[in-house]
């Protein structure tokens, strides 16, 4: 029996339906709104896999069926239940995609705005061919015959967050020490932003992580991106090996090759990751996949390796000794013209663009086999 019978029924009903769907959103400004999702989803002429699955013909289609495209278990899963795709599924899909298919390696956190969803889904459905498309949009007459309590429920969670109150200023003149702009931060507010950890581990939180726990989180939440080994998954940032490669022409500079503070590792995670869902991880997850980082990168052997607070000032990276401390503050030439720096003798003309730094390599949605020379970069 199918798990999902309800959708299978819409899907079988819109199938019927020769007309093209009228969706709800506006194409135009879901184009826009795609543009959160190019990184990982490619849509139009040539569209091929990424990090994610090509979007071309998606409406009507089984989920978990894309020709070519390694999907997780629970995403075949749901498609074998009977979950296809069309304007009803995709809606509460992108509101939370792991609360609709629990498992899945989609890592974006969804979309919270239901104008956002709406137009995204009108953009994509012009990739669809109107015969296959399935209109699933609730009628109006559907609407008053359900029995939704839990409606009003699904509305809220998509509501924007409550923004904090900002405290009345007197009228013309603002909370600023020199400016008179704006009002003083709160200490709730600098301490939602005061989240950096030092080399030193200053600003590290009380917590910890073992390699075990980490290989899980990266399981699901990080391989997606960065391959089941650290190895990258196209062009997206390789996390392991390369040590021994950073004199030659292409060095690979991962965690374990050139980063010389641990630090920088654990804040960037706690800080930036995962993709599309930064600041979702616990201290604690963040410390599991620090450790699991280190673990791939050979820095630490053992599964039940545990970093915490208190062990992780003993963690030396392999390259931290190739760094040096920036002391041209305070070479002569520097502190003779620091109140009066030349201004004289410049080059004339245009400033050039002698080189480009396509040995970087980690920009992941430049299209496979362009080759367009960048307008701009910096070696």
């Amino acid at each position: 029996m199918s798990r999902f019978p309800e959708i299978a029924l819409a899907a079988a009903l819109a199938a019927l339906c020769l007309s093209g769907p009228a969706y709800a959103g506006d194409p135009a400004a879901g184009e826009q709104v795609f543009k959160r999702c190019k990184a990982c989803h490619a849509v139009g002429d040539g569209a091929k896999h990424r990090v994610g699955p090509e979007l071309n013909e998606l409406i009507g289609r089984t989920a978990g069926t894309a020709e070519g495209y390694r999907y997780s278990s629970a995403m075949e899963k749901a498609g074998a239940g009977g979950l296809a795709w069309n304007a009803e599924t995709l809606a509460k899909f992108l509101d939370d995609p792991k609360g609709m298919v629990k498992g899945t390696k989609m890592s974006f956190a969804g979309l919270k705005k239901p104008a956002d969803i709406d137009n995204v889904i009108a953009y994509v459905a012009t990739f669809s061919k109107p015969s296959e498309a399935m209109d699933a949009a609730p009628k109006p007459e559907d609407k008053k015959t359900e029995a939704a309590p839990t409606e009003p429920k699904e509305e809220s969670a998509r509501a924007e967050p409550v923004k904090p109150a900002v405290a009345a200023a007197p009228a013309g003149e603002g909370g600023g020490l020199n400016y008179h702009l704006g009002r003083t931060a709160t200490a709730g507010e600098i301490a939602a932003w005061d989240i950096d950890v030092r080399p030193d581990g200053v600003g590290l939180p009380d917590g910890s992580g073992t390699v075990a726990q980490g290989e899980k989180l990266f399981d699901a939440q990080c391989s997606s991106c960065h391959g089941d080994f650290g190895e990258a998954v196209g062009r997206w940032p390789v996390l392991a090996g390369g040590q021994g490669t950073l004199k030659d022409d292409r060095p690979v500079k991962t965690v374990g090759s050139y980063w010389p503070y641990l630090s920088t590792v654990y804040d960037y995670i706690r800080r930036a990751m995962p993709f599309g869902n930064a600041r979702s991880l616990s201290d604690d997850d963040v410390y599991a996949l620090t450790a699991y980082v280190l673990y791939l990168n050979d820095i630490v052997t053992e599964e039940d390796f545990e970093l915490s607070k208190a062990n992780f000032g003993t963690i030396e990276m392999p390259n931290a000794q190739n760094f040096i401390a920036d002391d041209r503050a305070e070479e002569p030439q520097y502190l003779a013209n620091k109140n009066n720096p030349c201004m004289t003798d410049c080059i004339a003309g245009v400033a050039k663009i002698t080189m480009h730094a396509e040995v970087l390599d980690v920009t992941p949605d430049v299209q496979d086999g362009d080759d367009k020379k960048p307008s701009a970069g910096i070696e």
